[in-house]
């Protein structure tokens, strides 16, 4: 049975009912489901704008047609959608014998939406799509630990974890965005047979997909609907100078005295975690840190803001847990031991769904933090993971509740968004680890979480980097020479450090931090200080050689403050990617979208990142139609040609595209 009821297309048949609506330009929204209501989550969303539609009822089907975008389904069912020139963009797999004469008939019985009950009234959901073209390339779904840039042919799982993070938009090469608007944990196949996406427990299949002529296009329709970016401050255009972790007030003061005494830029400096007495207890530990008013009043006086480690887990010796269990602050196990991470101390995380505990975790960092004068948060979820997994039946309550499992990130985020919106705060920052469709309306900053220290991580995070970009993240950092482990003195790892440190002068935000070694012994016996921290990571920690080339490119940085400004302004007003795919800004050049080792860091200059230890040349594609100048050496190139560049340790490739088209 077909309905068409105001701007939106009904099919009902047996215990189904599936709504397809127009959701912003060229966009159509997809729900199905076999409870008796549909459920009223806008999820990513935004609130729809009232875009008028066509729809059209027949014997054999219907459609309904959003600008660009058409959606045609049969009276079987089967659901396909084309753009305005005719051109097929996605359809349903379904191989059944409802329909005898369909080119499709068959014996297999396979539902292309498949509602299969759970116990407690779920369902695990499976969405099945044909693969309309083997030749299809897709990009974005967040943040994987893989080096393939073109997703086409991979399994992701739909979960976070440290170093993961499931932000589930796909852009495609045929000209479509989709965005699988489930926060439950699942799974997406991309496969050339089949393309799938699973949820392991909801009540609805809710998807948005939009048509357009560019990547650019679709991508800022997907912007329009979830949200963008607020304006990066003028702290997030420089330096950030992390470690794991600065343990002691004076030992933070002498190494932000001593970037100024060198006359090196810096914008922020971060006291990571465990400066505080117990988990749960959002303040400075006195021990340590005897006068932050007086730490941060210097700080600023030097011109460097603080960023403060939040994290959300709560000990249960901690002055605050008895106050958050009897209000219902804290996640809960399905039973057992009220215990959900015991990593120095027995704690259990916030329950950030619940924005009571949002109100109540941000006060108590309002008076201990912000009123101090610290502006940006650092939102560490200590071990996302607990979202998704089942110890031996103790599951946490995110856990188990897995229809919402991928939105802890978000709701953590919003907490701190909201509270500092609410105290006059307009350009809000926060770095987390995890992110989901719509973080980024809530100041997200995402960080590639605790990876490895090698090249072949590296080539990992570029990839990583660039699709969560296309995913509607565009701030995005990643911690320069990696996390684990990294001995300053050894000079493999200097290599390492010094040709990450050299991309990130081109990433959005370009931060210092890892875990070095050897360790360093501990140094007191209360609060963090049974938490040991590494060896020095500044500049200056890895010889004389490698700090001569990190001041160039401090200095580099620098220099591209208004040009980054400009690219922070694009990603607040249209949600356009600070980096970005080299298809991204040259869509009809073919070459542009096999690519993978080379980015556009806004639209003006070509990065080519050296991504193996001991290279002496690399290949640099530069697109056809401009000139493009070598940023340092100054040699000017024709484009449409791929060149080798000759390579030195305090080099790395950057091409400066002219302004003078030379198409006309």
């Amino acid at each position: 049975m077909f309905l068409a009821e105001k701007n939106r297309l009904i099919y009902h048949y047996d215990a189904e009912e599936l709504w397809i609506e127009p959701w912003g330009e060229n966009a159509l929204r997809i729900r199905a489901t076999k409870d008796n209501m549909m459920p009223t989550e806008n999820w990513a969303l935004l609130e729809k704008e009232n875009n008028d539609a066509r729809i059209e009822i027949g014997n054999e089907g219907a459609s309904i047609i959003n600008g660009k975008i058409k959606a045609c389904i049969s009276r079987f069912g089967k659901l396909t959608i084309y753009n305005d020139k005719g051109r097929l963009l996605l359809e349903e797999y379904s191989r059944n014998r409802k329909d005898v004469l369909d080119k499709k008939c068959s014996a297999l019985e396979v539902e292309a939406r498949e509602f299969k009950p759970i116990p407690g009234g779920d369902y695990h959901l499976t969405w099945r799509l044909e693969s309309v073209s083997c030749h299809e390339k897709i990009y974005g779904m967040g943040q994987y630990q893989q080096p393939h840039l073109d997703l086409k042919g991979t399994d992701l799982e739909l979960a976070h974890r440290n170093s993961q993070a499931s932000v589930p938009f796909a852009l495609s090469s045929l000209g479509y965005g989709l965005l699988w608007n489930n926060p439950a944990v699942g799974r997406a196949v991309l496969g050339k047979n089949i393309m799938s996406f699973e949820a392991y427990s909801t009540r609805s299949l809710d998807c948005w997909i939009v048509a357009g002529d560019t990547p650019a296009e679709i991508v800022e329709a997907y912007a329009k609907v979830t949200g963008t970016v607020p304006m990066m401050p003028e702290y997030g255009l420089g330096f950030w100078q992390s470690k794991l972790r600065y343990q002691t007030q004076e030992e933070l003061l002498e190494v932000a005295r001593e970037y100024k005494k060198r006359g090196l830029p810096i914008d922020v400096i971060v006291v990571d975690f465990f400066h505080w007495p117990k988990q749960g207890e959002w303040k400075f530990d006195p021990v340590y840190w005897p006068d932050p008013d007086a730490m941060i009043k210097e700080l600023k006086e030097m011109g460097i803001e603080l960023m403060v480690s939040i994290w959300p887990t709560v000990d249960r010796e901690s002055e605050n847990f008895e106050e958050m269990l009897e209000k219902g602050y804290l996640i809960r196990t399905e039973r057992g031991y009220r215990v959900g991470l015991d990593f120095q101390g027995a704690t259990i995380h916030f329950d950030a769904t619940n924005p009571r505990a949002r109100e109540y975790v941000w006060e108590k960092a309002r008076k201990n933090y912000y009123e101090k004068g610290v502006r940006i948060f650092w939102l560490d979820e200590a071990e996302p993971e607990y979202t998704v997994y089942d110890f031996d039946n103790y599951r946490y309550y995110l856990g188990s509740n897995l229809r919402i499992g991928n939105i802890y990130p978000m709701e953590y985020a919003r907490g701190f968004y909201e509270g500092m919106k609410r105290e006059g705060q307009e350009n809000i920052v926060n770095l987390i680890r995890c992110a989901w469709a719509g973080s980024q309306r809530y100041g997200a900053l995402v960080w590639s979480g605790d990876i490895a220290s090698s090249f072949e991580s590296m080539r990992n995070q570029l990839a990583a980097g660039l699709n969560m970009g296309i995913a509607g993240i565009p701030w995005w950092t990643t911690d320069i020479g990696g996390f684990h482990g990294g001995d300053p003195n050894d000079e493999n790892f200097r290599e390492l450090f010094v040709r990450w440190f050299q991309w990130g002068t081109f990433c959005p935000v370009m931060r210092l931090h890892g875990d070095r070694e050897p360790r360093q012994p501990q140094y007191g016996t209360t609060g963090g200080a049974t938490c040991c921290s590494g060896a020095p990571n500044e500049v200056w920690s890895y010889g004389e050689k490698v700090y001569e080339i990190c001041v160039k490119y401090l200095n580099i940085r620098e220099q591209l403050r208004d040009y980054t400004r400009k690219l922070m302004k694009e990603a607040h007003e249209k949600g356009t990617p600070v980096m970005r795919t080299m298809f991204y800004e040259f869509p009809e050049d073919e070459n542009c979208w096999v690519i993978e080792d080379q980015y556009m860091f806004g639209d003006r200059y070509l990065v080519a990142p050296v991504l193996y230890p001991k290279m002496q040349t690399r290949k640099v594609y530069l697109p056809g139609g401009y000139k493009w100048r070598d940023m340092e050496k100054g040699t000017v190139h024709i484009g449409g040609q791929t060149i080798e560049v000759e390579l030195s340790l305090d080099y790395m490739p950057v091409f400066e595209k002219y302004q003078d088209n030379l198409r006309g």
